[in-house]
């Protein structure tokens, strides 16, 4: 009896399981910003002033607002934030159904967040645990505090991580073992069993990287935005990804329709392969 095929679903997060940047919600609060312009025009400042990294322009001025507002920087804290940050419909059901979904049709379903945000408030959010590991940004702490940018995830590095997932390598520290030369057959999670979700710029490379190496990108987008809408469809039909779909996680949704029809692609053409293999196996000398 051969094994169950993974397929692996690697999510952004802000704007595509969340409708705003995590930062928005009870960090700006906590830090006194009413209007959210306020701290991504300082971002957009420090970036242009030091020709910096928005990524890590960001994290550092996260530190740098909190201690001035006297709100505690532990890593507890950041995760008490993320209880605050809002999910699209349907978000919290979703991996349920997916997984369903899985087991229904025999595949094995693997969730991974792929984001730019900070992974401390993600992981404080109420599907943390669905997620077999969230790749994002994250402090360094000393006696708990943060203290400094431990990784930066910007729009080159997120496709870092596909290749880790690709062949089972958890550690972002671990060079050696992303870098090992695995044979395509022996890599726990083959790119054409990769299923994306993004909404943004940061997701391009990833979104095409996936589509290109024969599996699948959606592009997420908020229900009646119009504007978010034309970026998403511009994506298909500049070839970058494969579907453009409202954030509707339900099981109505749009979304749920188009993850099953690749499910069963993915299936499908696995049990192919294999009759194939085992069709070869049988007539060699």
């Amino acid at each position: 009896m051969s094994r169950k095929p993974t397929v692996a679903l690697i999510y952004d997060f802000d704007g595509t399981l969340s409708p705003a940047n995590m930062q928005e919600y009870d960090f700006m609060k906590a830090i006194g910003i009413g209007d959210k312009t306020q701290f991504w025009d300082e971002v957009y400042s420090m970036v242009s002033k030091y020709d910096a990294s928005n990524i890590l322009c960001y994290m550092k001025l996260m530190i740098d607002k909190a201690k001035a507002a006297k709100v505690s920087i532990k890593r507890s804290q950041f995760m008490e934030f993320g209880k605050s940050i809002e999910l699209f419909d349907g978000v919290r059901e979703w991996f349920g159904t997916v997984n369903q979904l899985g087991d229904e049709l025999g595949v094995k379903i693997e969730h991974y967040i792929n984001s730019s945000g900070l992974k401390e408030m993600i992981q404080g959010t109420a599907i943390a645990h669905e997620f077999k590991e969230i790749y994002a940004c994250s402090f360094m702490y000393e006696d708990g505090v943060a203290v400094w940018p431990a990784v930066a995830v910007d729009f080159t590095a997120k496709t870092q991580f596909l290749f880790m997932i690709n062949k089972g390598v958890s550690s972002v520290s671990d060079n050696r073992l992303v870098n090992k030369y695995v044979p395509e057959q022996d890599r726990p999670v083959p790119f054409s069993h990769m299923i994306y979700f993004g909404d943004g710029e940061t997701d391009i490379p990833c979104m095409r990287l996936v589509k290109q190496l024969g599996g699948n990108s959606i592009a997420v987008y908020k229900p009646r935005n119009t504007s978010k809408k034309k970026c998403a469809t511009g994506l298909v039909a500049d070839g970058r990804v494969n579907f453009a779909c409202p954030a509707n996680y339900t099981s109505s949704g749009e979304i749920i329709k188009v993850v099953e029809s690749i499910i069963k692609h993915i299936k499908s053409n696995y049990d192919f392969l294999q009759m194939e293999k085992r069709n070869i196996h049988r007539f060699q000398p």
